[in-house]
């Protein structure tokens, strides 16, 4: 039986705000060493999947960057392998005279792209979103999917109760067929949400997606469109929709607390998902960088270090990835710090996402005082303070809490030292 992946990898991802200024969200790093995607494109390898399409749209170019050939998930392959499936001018909709380009929907992102899925004449497709942490043996859902005779399969898991207005919520019989299905309802009648991983048998996918495209006022979405119309349409056609229960972490870091959450979860004695687990490894593309030098004077408490970082100062529960400097006398509490920043001399990071390059000026605090006023524009009420790629700190400066400072600020142009709580800098509305 031949089996295709899908990954959706196109989305802006805007929650996130300045993490995703200059990359899509499937490229934004995790967990040190990683990037979110590699968590999907590991499932797949583990789980022998070796024909794999990606749809990218926005700003793909570090996604493009980071998987190149596919070489550390074996997707570098003669026969099968990745594929990166940009937009394209392509034919026309069934009801429109101009010809369609950027993807309009997740359906539609696939639909685009059915030549592809097409010429490799699966037997089942997989469509996988790129953008959430978890582990997964595909193998085991399309063997599910096959025993039950499915037309589509939808991998679920239960949700508290105060979380389900933010999934697709299903309801099943006692066979796991499901019954019904509403997209993030405003009252769920359940707690079974749709992780947006999908088996389709793919003449049926083939089908649903051409309905889908001759409709004028669809919005293109599989959780929107083309799966409610399959289960409402189940006593008039012989659609068959059946729920997997998955039972392992998965997480959508969707937006900045819980990325950092996601982030904390790894620091525990016993991590709800273990990255050091050898039956099922997360793959990657990294640097060859030093082994970590951890100096005299450091002190250094649950957290995770990766390779060429040097510590001086005091590291606590944080994360720290490749190339990261923190000098002496610097604290750094609480926070995720991405590859090559550096915190100079006496400065003060606390529970804050530094994004790649920044550099934080001797005796600066990021994340600064007690007061903890919302972001009016970012959903910031933790305390967290994000910061983009390259900004420079100026030395001394106070950042105070649940602020946003943008990317590629330099340390001699911020007009103000003192940044209050819930602000944000250097922000347009673009």
């Amino acid at each position: 039986m031949r089996t295709l992946a899908m990954v959706l990898a196109g989305g802006a991802g805007s929650r996130l705000s300045v993490l995703t200024q200059k990359r899509t969200k499937p490229a934004v790093p995790f967990a040190g060493k990683y990037r979110i995607i590699d968590f999907t494109l590991s499932n797949c390898a583990n789980s022998g999947i070796y024909t794999v399409g990606i749809c990218t749209q926005y700003r793909p170019r570090s996604l493009n960057d980071h998987i190149q050939s596919g070489y550390p998930w074996d997707l570098d392959r003669i026969t099968g392998g990745v594929t990166l499936l940009q937009p394209y001018i392509g034919r026309p909709r069934a009801h429109r005279l101009s010809q369609s380009a950027w993807y309009q929907g997740t359906a539609d992102a696939v639909y685009q792209n059915l030549d592809f899925v097409k010429h490799h004449r699966p037997d089942v497709v997989l469509v996988l979103g790129g953008d959430h942490i978890y582990k997964m043996d595909y193998d085991i859902l399309v063997t599910f999917h096959r025993e039950n005779g499915a037309d589509l399969t939808i991998a679920t898991l239960r949700v508290d109760t105060e979380d389900a207005s933010r999934f697709g919520i299903l309801e099943t019989d006692d066979a796991y067929r499901v019954t019904g299905f509403e997209e993030k309802p405003s009252q769920p009648k359940g707690t079974r949400a749709s992780m947006g991983v999908y088996v389709f048998d793919a003449d049926v996918l083939y089908d649903v997606l051409e309905a889908d495209n001759a409709r004028s006022r669809s919005r293109h979405d599989f959780g929107k469109d083309v799966i409610p119309r399959m289960i409402a349409a189940q006593n008039t056609q012989p659609y068959r929709v059946y729920a997997y229960t998955h039972h392992g972490y998965w997480v959508d870091v969707g937006t900045i607390e819980a990325y950092w959450q996601a982030h904390m979860d790894l620091l525990i004695d016993q991590p709800p998902l273990d990255l050091r687990d050898r039956e099922w490894i997360i793959h990657t593309r990294s640097e060859e960088r030093p082994p970590v030098n951890i100096r005299s004077a450091a002190v250094v408490d649950r957290s995770l270090i990766t390779d060429g970082c040097v510590v001086e100062g005091s590291v606590e529960r944080s994360v720290l990835s490749p190339g990261v400097v923190v000098r002496e006398g610097a604290v750094v509490r609480h926070s995720v710090v991405m590859t090559d920043a550096v915190i100079e001399e006496n400065a003060v990071v606390d529970y804050a996402i530094l994004d790649k390059r920044v550099r934080v000026g001797a005796g600066a605090k990021v994340g600064y005082g007690k007061e903890r006023d919302p972001n009016p524009t970012v959903d910031l009420r933790r305390g967290l303070t994000v910061v983009g790629k390259n900004t420079a700190i100026p030395a001394h400066a106070r950042i105070g809490r649940n602020c946003v400072i943008a990317a590629d600020l330099k340390a001699d142009g911020w007009e103000e030292n003192r940044i209050p709580s819930g602000t944000n800098v250097g922000i347009t509305d673009e």
